[in-house]
């Protein structure tokens, strides 16, 4: 018996040293191409560990020490980044606070590309604010993934461009009610959009100061009075053209200053509902590596005061355009087959703008040592394969 007991340790010991040692090989991820945010390259591996690129190497350079996960007919490009969605599978997160609608709106990022994004909350009553930051808690608590923080849209924007929005619920801000929420979402609230003309410069320059990125929209503010938020730091703009005061030849307004500005940044729905292609195409062309895509996706509900209904690809509310039914990955698509970006700028306004925005491109948008393990796998026909997360 003893000497059964022996021989059964001395396996059970040979398996945990077989484990060890097939766990501490590296992972090489080895693609027909890989776009690395930069350049293509062909014929190399991407060496990942802990749910990081350790490395890229040629791919006659891969030894015994990899566990080789061959992915024919494809190429690597960095994971997408969804910056502004609101809902996935039937719960918007304002209706359902909690942590099972951040996992389903994990589930739909992931099959459409992106493994990183902000969920986000249109203008509403505090209470609902406050159960949106306590669900992205209890979403972390659980180990729950993908979620880097929450986006606010709303509620200090301008009644005059507020879509969608429940204009009973929108006012301009006082320093104390700024506090008092960003002490609450502490560490979740990552993101505002707000309207610049009818928030002081105090409560601007607070919300910089708590590292808040402000982004502005749902805006009538003059070209003068954008021009002015941008030159006190306001870095982003939401939805470009939509809910906000229009280029015009005599009133350049927010979407003037947001062109003519060199470093400000701007989102857009590529969905043609939201924007016209053309009107994409023209973007582009002025402000080049400034402008960045969004799904600004909701799903069907109806209860809430936000009550979005599908009609054909795109949803509405009381009869008003309310949100798209986007992926990131047919944002991408759209980007390339409807407004005639190339691949690679494509990919990255779907992927290194939104992480620049973030502050983030130091861990996401590329794929290169140091950076997350999080790719998309395309073919050549631009058809999403896989989505891999280190």
């Amino acid at each position: 018996m003893q000497i059964q007991a022996l021989l059964n340790l001395q396996s059970k010991i040979a398996n945990l040293q077989s484990y060890y040692l097939c766990s501490m090989k590296l992972t090489a991820y080895l693609p027909e191409h890989i776009f690395t945010g930069d350049e293509w390259l062909q014929d190399h591996a991407v060496i990942v560990q802990d749910g990081f690129v350790q490395s890229v190497i040629s791919a006659s350079a891969l030894a015994d020490e990899y566990h080789i996960h061959p992915l024919p007919n494809v190429f690597l490009a960095p994971a997408f980044i969804d910056i502004q969605i609101y809902g996935a599978q039937g719960k918007l997160l304002a209706v359902y606070p909690n942590a099972d609608a951040l996992q389903a709106l994990y589930d739909y990022c992931y099959q459409g590309g992106a493994a990183l994004f902000l969920p986000t909350v249109a203008t509403n009553s505090l209470a609902v604010f406050h159960q949106c930051i306590d669900a992205v808690k209890s979403y972390w608590q659980q180990g729950g993934k993908g979620v880097y923080g929450l986006h606010l849209e709303g509620p200090w924007i301008n009644p005059a461009k507020k879509g969608a929005h429940i204009e009973a619920c929108i006012h301009p801000p006082t320093m104390q009610e700024v506090k008092d929420l960003l002490s609450y979402g502490k560490g979740v609230v990552k993101m505002i959009t707000l309207a610049p003309e009818v928030c002081t410069p105090e409560v601007i320059a607070y919300l910089q100061s708590q590292n808040i990125i402000i982004s502005a929209g749902h805006s009538n503010a003059t070209y003068e009075q954008a021009w002015h938020a941008f030159e006190a730091g306001i870095p982003a703009v939401t939805h470009l053209y939509n809910a906000m005061s229009a280029l015009q030849h005599r009133s350049p307004g927010l979407v003037g200053a947001t062109f003519n500005h060199p470093s400000v940044r701007s989102s857009i729905i590529p969905d043609g509902h939201h924007v016209d292609y053309a009107a994409i195409r023209i973007a582009k062309k002025v402000m080049g590596r400034r402008l960045f895509a969004i799904t600004d996706a909701v799903t069907e509900t109806a209860s809430g005061p936000y009550q979005h209904q599908l009609e054909g690809d795109k949803y509405v509310s009381s009869g008003i355009l309310s949100g798209s039914a986007l992926t990131m990955y047919k944002a991408f698509y759209n980007l390339v087959k409807q407004v005639d970006i190339e691949v690679e700028e494509a990919l990255r306004m779907c992927s290194l703008y939104p992480a620049q925005v973030l502050r983030k491109d130091d861990l996401y948008g590329k794929i290169a040592p140091g950076y997350t393990a999080q790719f998309v796998a395309l073919t050549k026909q631009l058809e999403l394969s896989e989505v891999i997360t280190g």
